[in-house]
């Protein structure tokens, strides 16, 4: 891939929230940031140049991130077309492809917008989706920790290898999140007080096994990552969409996403989401 970091903008607030954010990401990992517009090909109506030209968006936002972060390398991009697959093909070769969850003209209450929707499934590289609002920030316990979401029976290499990278760059902790279910012969029956402690805690202890396995040989290259391991009794997204609330990034492998776990975790995301491809 090619070193350098995209991010897609419009005239909405939410974006400049992932711009900027897309911003301090390159300035970490040294790497120039492109700014890119797309806007549509027909001529628009004089009321649609509001609050600016379609053709200077990017330009402003590279103004307010150069004001900002002074020492970044930035250029903006200015394309025509459909906003999904222009964004597709620039970023074929990007490092990082950074967007908001949501665009300009996506109403609050979706969780996800179609851009961000049609990139999740097909960026050819890791997509970060952030919040408008990075309020996760201002609940109790927040950290800047990278969460991991890990199948532990199926391990997605690209996720893990992105989240620690991100935790080493961060310089923070890892919370790798195993959520596992009871059997299903113990979770048909009909008197759960019939499944033992002795038991559970068996199961328990193999998937806690699993998840070690998984991680063993990333905590290898990354010996200086401080890891927690979390397995947990609760259905993939509530367990990521609970550890979200005290994350600086979540990250997925996109065999998990965009299916029913990113989008349920992606209605209560309250930091940054990574969707890895493998």
């Amino acid at each position: 891939m090619e070193r350098v970091i995209i991010t897609g903008v419009d005239r909405s607030a939410r974006s400049r929230v992932a711009a900027d954010w897309a911003a301090r990401e390159a300035l970490r990992r040294g790497l120039p940031l492109r700014v890119v517009h797309v806007a549509p090909p027909e001529n628009l109506d004089p009321v649609e140049h509001w609050p600016y030209r379609p053709d200077t968006v990017a330009d402003h936002v590279v103004a307010e991130l150069i004001a900002r972060h002074p020492s970044l390398t930035v250029r903006a991009v200015s394309l025509t077309g459909a906003p999904a697959p222009e964004l597709r093909t620039a970023s074929a070769h990007a490092e990082l492809v950074v967007l908001g969850l949501r665009g300009e003209g996506q109403h609050t209450r979706m969780p996800l917008g179609s851009t961000a929707a049609a990139l999740a499934t097909g960026c050819a590289g890791p997509l970060v989706l952030v919040p408008g609002t990075l309020v996760g920030r201002d609940v109790p316990g927040h950290t800047d920790a990278v969460t991991v979401g890990v199948d532990a029976r199926d391990p997605a290499g690209g996720a893990l290898g992105f989240a620690f990278e991100a935790a080493r760059l961060h310089r923070v902790r890892l919370h790798a999140v195993h959520a596992w279910a009871l059997p299903a012969d113990a979770a048909a029956s009909p008197v759960p007080v019939s499944v033992s402690e002795t038991d559970r805690a068996t199961w328990e202890d193999h998937e806690e096994d699993l998840l070690s396995d998984a991680l063993r040989p990333w905590r290898g290259k990354y010996p200086d990552v401080d890891v927690r391991e979390d397995v947990l009794l609760f259905p993939p997204a509530e367990a990521l969409a609970h550890a979200s609330e005290t994350s600086g990034l979540v990250v997925l492998g996109r065999h998990t996403a965009p299916g029913s776990t990113a989008l349920a975790l992606l209605e209560h995301a309250r930091c940054p989401v990574a969707v890895v491809p493998s």
